[in-house]
């Protein structure tokens, strides 16, 4: 198992998110984090990251707690893809790809061959290869995504968390996206994402978990999760489902 959390409680000041929440995370697989909005799934996904301090419960890997872990050697087993990124000024695409690489680094902070092959590795994989000595503030949104995607695969890792990665992509680049969740899956990552695109959700995941107000719903495959009353009284949606034509998941249509 790739996390393991443990009666999880999550709070930002005095207000409760996520109360006593457990959940054990299949390794190697596309895991998608789904519910309506203010559920909770960014909260998760930044405990996860170690953004957020529990403030009751434990999130593990590989039996040890998370926070006992070095923020160094963390670094080498999980990387995060935020939904908001600050953009840092006169850095170009190349250079800030390679920050992917800091955990990696001597006391020097010289990238080796190897640091230098991931960092074109990820820079092809996300298209940006064109806009490598473009300053990172010039880009569209759209483009400067693709660029901190680049940044997150370089770093590595065998876990990959992406809270709502397809923001600011047009629909050509979102499917990329998802086409590229599934090659790294089956490169042995796991990816953990948080998504509102139900269909999308059904279509590459292999794994939901479904939650609402804070709570766990339902977890495991589309198949297993996915049904018309779970959706009506989850997203409050009427709808009628059908095997996906190409995918044969599950796929909603709106009466």
């Amino acid at each position: 198992m790739s996390l393991v959390v443990e009666h999880l409680q999550l709070a930002y000041h005095d207000k409760v998110i996520v109360q006593d929440l457990n959940l054990t995370l299949p390794s190697q697989k596309i895991i998608g984090l789904i519910g309506p909005n203010g559920c909770g799934k960014s909260t998760v996904l930044k405990s996860l990251a170690r953004l957020l301090k529990p403030k009751n419960g434990k999130v593990r890997h590989k039996s040890s707690d998370i926070w006992q872990i070095s923020a160094k050697e963390y670094a080498k087993i999980l990387a995060f893809l935020p939904q908001q990124h600050l953009v840092p000024e006169g850095i170009s695409v190349r250079e800030l790809v390679a920050y992917g690489r800091s955990p990696y680094l001597n006391l020097w902070g010289k990238l080796s061959e190897k640091d230098e092959q991931l960092v074109e590795q990820a820079m092809q994989q996300t298209q940006v290869v064109e806009l490598a000595d473009k300053l990172v503030s010039d880009l569209s949104g759209g483009q400067q995504q693709r660029v901190f995607l680049a940044m997150t695969l370089a770093q590595n890792a065998d876990i990959i968390l992406l809270d709502e990665p397809t923001t600011y992509l047009d629909l050509n680049h979102q499917a990329e996206l998802m086409s590229m969740m599934r090659h790294l899956q089956q490169k042995g990552k796991t990816v953990i994402t948080v998504l509102h695109d139900l269909n999308q959700a059904c279509r590459y995941c292999d794994y939901l978990v479904v939650l609402k107000q804070g709570k766990l719903i339902a977890e495991g495959s589309p198949d297993e999760v996915m049904n018309a009353e779970l959706l009506k009284g989850v997203f409050d949606l009427d709808v009628e489902i059908h095997p996906d034509p190409v995918s044969r998941t599950p796929m909603f249509i709106l009466k």
